[in-house]
């Protein structure tokens, strides 16, 4: 079937940035400093065309060094041995991903200075932001969360299997996102059990145990609790 065979290849991308991410730390280090960067963006205001570019930049340094994973695992198969060729394109494509950081530095810096700079001199205030970007940050960081800890715990495959399930994460963090955005107890527990029937699921087809889904059910819900708090 036409999902079954997406949902596949779906599970191989995701797993090739978990392995990414499980065998370099540049690239956690990347995600670690993604989730900063947008944070950050959100905290001090950041216009929506600024986020944008941001938000495109992060993207680059992480393609970038996912590219650079790419290209090192190829020569490593292709030249096992020591070869001065070999040595020039991973020299390249890491070179590559310092432009590009380099690049993205400068972008963060002349987007964030000026908020960063009225911070100083009047006291850092935290932006309010609409219930609706609200649960598209705490999506995107719940994501992010979840494949550096799949990748710190180093097993199971990214759509089955792991600390935590991811699954769980999502549905929990779309819970409470539900929650805040409609006020209605209704959809509110609908939505609730819909992320226990996901959650539950998940143990049921022994994709995980008990104690990785309620950890990612813990991380989905508290992560976004905590956003909207932050930002609502």
């Amino acid at each position: 079937m036409p999902f079954r065979q997406w949902l596949r290849s779906a599970n191989f991308a995701i797993e090739g940035i978990l392995h990414a991410a499980k065998t370099q730390r540049h690239i956690r280090y990347h995600f670690f400093s993604a989730a900063a960067v947008l944070l950050l963006s959100y905290i001090l205001g950041v216009s929506r065309i600024e986020f944008v570019i941001i938000a495109l930049s992060v993207i680059a340094v992480l393609l970038a060094e996912m590219f650079n994973t790419a290209i090192e695992a190829i020569v490593d198969i292709v030249c096992p041995g020591h070869d001065d060729k070999a040595r020039v394109a991973k020299d390249i494509s890491a070179g590559a991903v310092l432009v590009t950081s380099f690049g993205v530095a400068v972008i963060g810096y002349i987007i964030l200075f000026p908020y960063l700079r009225d911070s100083f001199s009047r006291g850092l205030h935290v932006t309010k932001h609409s219930d609706e970007e609200i649960a598209l940050i705490a999506f995107i960081i719940v994501i992010i969360l979840v494949v550096i800890t799949k990748a710190y715990f180093g097993r199971g495959i990214p759509l089955r299997g792991g600390m935590p399930s991811g699954h769980a994460a999502l549905a929990f963090s779309i819970w409470v996102a539900t929650t805040y955005i409609t006020e209605n107890f209704i959809v509110s527990l609908l939505s609730f059990i819909v992320a226990v029937i996901i959650a539950q699921s998940r143990v049921i087809t022994k994709a995980h145990t008990v104690w990785e889904v309620i950890l990612g059910s813990l991380m989905g819900a508290a992560v976004t609790f905590l956003l909207f708090r932050l930002f609502s």
